[in-house]
């Protein structure tokens, strides 16, 4: 697998405390990438050290096939969980200003707010300050300042926060607009659906250590429990459920649906397969609803957390 960023065995601590424990990770090219894990777990740490904020006490960070340096900074957009924005600047001076910074000559810098002022509908906040702008309003300034020098690797730490659920949508889309367009994307939040949506990859970060990594979809499928939410017209609800328990496991059911059911997420023994489950319930009355409970990212986050 090509990978834009990869960090080896990297360890930082801040007097006796540890804040990062020998973590490795890598972040394939043009994919979304899922950091997450508890508070205190490392994860801030881990990308202020991608961003030379702060430096590994051990181990290596390599970007695109070489060891991270200096001026590797222009080529990472990085948009961290406490906001930036000078309050008493007027919007438009202020990106011109952190644009220039990011290496844009002026005239381009123009160019490029332009299209992002026009996409993003915030054409008319140009000569506004930032202190007369909303928390939300605010972030969308922010995004556009760090995605705005094409950088090939962005790291956004808690992107929808003080977004409402518009806007928190119009800036999941252009993140994956990004992605599409080349771009490689470490995402940092504790909002599992957002995880769910968006990321193809994951690592789960706990008390400084890495304790789970890889391919989302692979993570799922190791996490599968051969569950399946059934939902039975039957006359008999209680007939049913003595019956199914003699061949499966019956667990507590939440899922809706419109009609008078028998409920029950039942759990398939290795010894059976999905087909046996529902030429059983075809016999017992009429079979509405059946779906393979697929374990959730929030259910893998916390499921994780708690063993180790």
């Amino acid at each position: 697998m090509d990978n834009l960023l990869v960090a080896t065995n990297v360890s930082k601590s801040f007097g006796e405390f540890r804040a990062l424990n020998d973590v490795s990770i890598s972040v394939p090219r043009g994919s979304v990438f899922g950091l997450l894990g508890p508070n205190g777990a490392g994860k801030t740490t881990f990308i202020r050290i991608i961003n030379q904020i702060t430096m590994p006490d051990t181990g290596t960070v390599f970007l695109d096939g070489e060891a991270l340096k200096p001026d590797d900074i222009r080529h990472i957009g990085y948009l961290p969980e406490e906001r930036g924005l000078y309050k008493s600047m007027k919007v438009g001076e202020q990106a011109l200003y952190l644009s220039q910074l990011k290496g844009l000559s002026k005239q381009e810098a123009k160019k490029r707010l332009k299209y992002w002022f026009d996409r993003l509908e915030i054409g008319d906040w140009w000569n506004k300050k930032i202190q007369e702008l909303s928390k939300g309003m605010a972030q969308k300034i922010q995004f556009v300042v760090t995605v705005l020098h094409e950088p090939k690797l962005l790291i956004f730490d808690e992107p929808f926060s003080g977004f409402d659920p518009i806007n928190a949508n119009l800036i999941k889309d252009e993140i994956l607009r990004l992605r599409d367009n080349g771009a490689t994307v470490i995402f940092s939040t504790h909002r599992m659906e957002s995880v769910e949506e968006m990321c193809d990859h994951i690592a789960l970060i706990h008390e400084s250590n890495k304790i789970l990594d890889g391919k989302l979809l692979d993570i799922k499928r190791a996490y599968r429990s051969n569950t399946y939410e059934v939902g039975l017209i039957a006359e008999d609800h209680t007939a049913v459920e003595n019956s199914l328990k003699e061949h499966f496991k019956l667990l507590p059911s939440d899922f809706k649906t419109i009609n008078d059911e028998f409920q029950r997420n039942i759990r398939i023994p290795e010894s059976a397969s999905a087909n046996d489950l529902v030429n059983f319930l075809t016999q017992k009355g009429q079979l509405t609803h059946f779906v393979e409970v697929v374990p959730s990212a929030n259910d893998i986050f916390i499921q994780t957390v708690q063993n180790n």
